[in-house]
C-alpha cells in the first residue's frame, strides 16, 4: 500500500477549500470536505465528513447512515453511544431530531482513519505505532465492557488516529447493519476480516468478538491485511495476534492479557505508548495539514441558506 496524492488531499482535509458552492447542510451543519478516502478500498460502516456549524463556531466529525440503510438502528446506536467512557471512545454529542434525515456528530479533532494513515504512510505501521493503538484501544473495550457493553464495530475504519491517541468511532456498526439471527456476511459497510465469525452468521455480538475484531485490526495496521497468513504478522505479534483471531471465542485472549502482551509488561499501559513519537512523521504532518486547511475553509452563503437535504453531501 502506498500513499497517493489524492488519499493525502481529500482524506487529510487537502480540499477542504474546494467546490464550496456545491457543499451542502446536514442538520445544523455545513459539510467541508468527506473524511474517508474510497481509494484505500476498506469498507466504512457510515458515511462521515468534517463539517461546521452555520454560525462557524463549531466544527465537528459528521456521520451519516449509507444510502438506502434503515436509519433506525444507526440512530439507536449512535443514541447509545452517548453512555459511552474510556480515553478512546468517540461517542455521539449530537444527533437528528425526529422526523429530520438521520445523522449524529461528535466534536471535531484532528484524525486520520487507520486505512488513510496507512496510506499517508506508505505502508504498514512501525510496531511501536502498533503496540500503542493496541492497548489503546484493549484498555477501552475493557472499560466498555465493565459497563456491560460490547462496542460491534471495532474495524479498520472504525479507528481514526489523533496526535494524543486512537479513538474509536463506529460504535454497534455490527448490530446497525442486521439483527442478531440474520446473517451479516456481505453487507455494506462491514469489512468481513474484521467481522468475527460467530457475528457474520448472526450470533448476538459479545465481549471476545471485539477481541476478534481488535485482532483484525492491528493485523491490518502491522501488514495492510484484516487476515493476513501468520508468516506476514512480524514476529512480536504472531502469538497473540494469532489468538485474537481464533474461531473459538473460548480460546481468545482476555483483553488484560492482550494489554500485558502488547505492553511488554509495563504497569503504565498505553500511558508510556502514546508519548511523542508514537506516530510516524508522515502521519503527523497530515494531521497537521488537516487543521490547517479547515481553519481557511470558508462557507458561502448559499451553503448555509440551502434546504437541509438527504442527498450525499459532496465529496471534494
Amino acid at each position: 500500500m502506498h500513499a497517493t496524492g489524492r488519499a493525502t488531499d481529500v482524506a487529510a482535509g487537502g480540499g477542504a477549500g474546494r467546490a464550496a458552492g456545491s457543499r451542502r447542510r446536514v442538520g445544523p451543519y455545513v459539510v467541508i470536505t468527506a473524511l474517508d478516502d474510497p481509494r484505500t478500498r476498506v469498507p466504512v460502516p457510515e458515511r462521515r465528513y468534517i463539517a461546521r456549524s452555520a454560525d462557524g463556531r463549531h466544527t465537528v466529525l459528521l456521520s451519516l447512515p449509507h444510502e438506502g440503510a434503515d436509519p433506525r438502528p444507526f440512530l439507536a446506536e449512535a443514541d447509545a453511544s452517548r453512555h459511552l467512557l474510556g480515553p478512546a471512545s468517540a461517542p455521539a454529542t449530537a444527533l437528528a431530531a425526529p422526523g429530520e434525515p438521520a445523522w449524529y456528530a461528535r466534536p471535531y479533532l484532528p484524525v486520520l482513519p487507520l486505512p488513510t494513515a496507512l496510506a499517508v504512510h506508505g505502508g504498514p505501521l512501525p510496531e511501536r505505532t502498533v503496540r500503542a493503538l493496541g492497548v489503546a484501544l484493549a484498555e477501552t473495550l475493557a472499560v466498555l465492557h465493565g459497563q456491560g457493553l460490547t462496542f460491534a464495530g471495532v474495524s479498520p475504519a472504525a479507528v481514526l488516529l489523533a496526535a494524543d491517541g486512537p479513538r474509536l468511532s463506529c460504535y454497534g456498526a455490527v448490530r446497525a447493519a442486521a439483527p442478531d439471527g440474520t446473517p451479516r456476511s456481505g453487507l455494506p459497510g462491514l469489512e468481513p476480516g474484521s467481522l468475527p465469525p460467530e457475528q457474520a452468521t448472526g450470533g448476538r455480538p459479545r465481549p471476545l468478538g471485539d477481541v476478534y475484531a481488535l485482532g483484525a485490526t492491528l493485523a491490518y495496521a502491522a501488514t495492510g491485511h484484516t487476515a493476513p497468513e501468520r508468516d506476514e504478522l512480524p514476529a512480536a505479534f504472531r502469538t497473540v495476534i494469532g489468538r485474537c483471531l481464533t474461531r473459538d471465542p473460548g480460546a481468545r485472549p482476555q483483553l488484560a492479557e492482550l494489554i500485558d502482551a502488547l505492553a511488554g509488561g509495563d504497569p503504565s499501559g498505553s500511558a508510556a505508548l502514546l508519548a511523542p513519537g508514537w506516530l510516524p512523521g508522515r502521519v503527523i504532518a497530515a494531521l497537521a495539514h488537516q487543521s490547517a486547511a479547515l481553519l481557511t475553509a470558508e462557507i458561502p452563503a448559499e451553503a448555509v441558506a440551502a434546504p437541509l437535504t438527504t442527498a450525499t453531501p459532496h465529496r471534494d
